[in-house]
């Protein structure tokens, strides 16, 4: 009998008092937080390369699968955007963290180094923004031995990034990576070429330096798709 009281007057509260029903039906709906707190230990000083660390942690696949899903043609048409994640990070480079809030992986395909990637996170939201830059070589062009060499940079990120309004950490992190030169070469990249692609895989054009990227050479307007060479997939290991 005591319990059926109780429980009337629960109902009764719930009932009369619009407050409660509505703290506890935001309490039953509040959006779950991606915690994303393991990704930032590798940015911190430690044995051997944190970026591989990084790769190799069971936890990195499936957050590039769930975040990086746009359609990409530059690598292969039928190759998934995490793969080609996987693959641009192949070979270590650094974890640098920025802000206490930006994380910045960068690496490069194996036995092709001049092929490179970069992972940004800005871990400073419930659910991060997720940006990933790639640097490919335009092979009918240039050599990459030669002078004047140019390459494409590719961005896809997990939210619609507005052209005109790039974060500007975002920015900075490729200004950095771009003005290095690729491992095992002394010459920076002239990137001649930079789309950015909205989830749903719809590049847009935008000029190497509203990007932050490294460019020498005068930029180009070669389409997104069809003759653009960068879209040739390269004979790679």
């Amino acid at each position: 009998m005591r319990c059926l009281r109780q429980f009337a007057a629960a109902a009764l509260l719930l009932t009369t008092v619009p407050g409660v029903r509505a703290q506890i039906h935001l309490k039953q709906n509040k959006p779950q937080v991606e915690d994303l707190s393991w990704m930032w230990q590798y940015t911190q000083p430690g044995p051997g390369s944190r970026e591989n660390q990084l790769l190799w942690d069971a936890r990195f696949k499936p957050f590039v699968e769930t975040h990086l899903k746009a359609r990409q043609t530059f690598w292969g048409k039928n190759k998934p955007l995490s793969e080609v994640v996987m693959e641009f990070l192949g070979v270590p480079g650094e974890v640098i963290g920025d802000d206490n809030r930006y994380l910045n992986a960068n690496g490069c395909v194996p036995h092709f180094c001049l092929d490179r990637g970069l992972l940004w996170v800005d871990l400073g939201h419930p659910h991060p923004l997720v940006a990933f830059a790639a640097i490919d070589w335009i092979s009918d062009n240039k050599a990459t031995d030669q002078s004047g060499a140019a390459y494409t940079l590719w961005l896809f990120s997990n939210r619609s990034i507005d052209p005109t309004h790039i974060p500007p950490a975002l920015v900075r992190s490729i200004t950095r990576w771009t003005s290095h030169p690729s491992s095992g070469s002394t010459e920076l990249q002239n990137i001649t070429r930079v789309f950015l692609v909205d989830p749903d895989g719809t590049p847009h054009p935008v000029a190497p330096d509203a990007i932050g990227a490294h460019n020498e050479l005068p930029a180009e307007t070669a389409p997104a798709t069809g003759t653009d060479p960068s879209t040739t997939p390269k004979a790679h290991s």
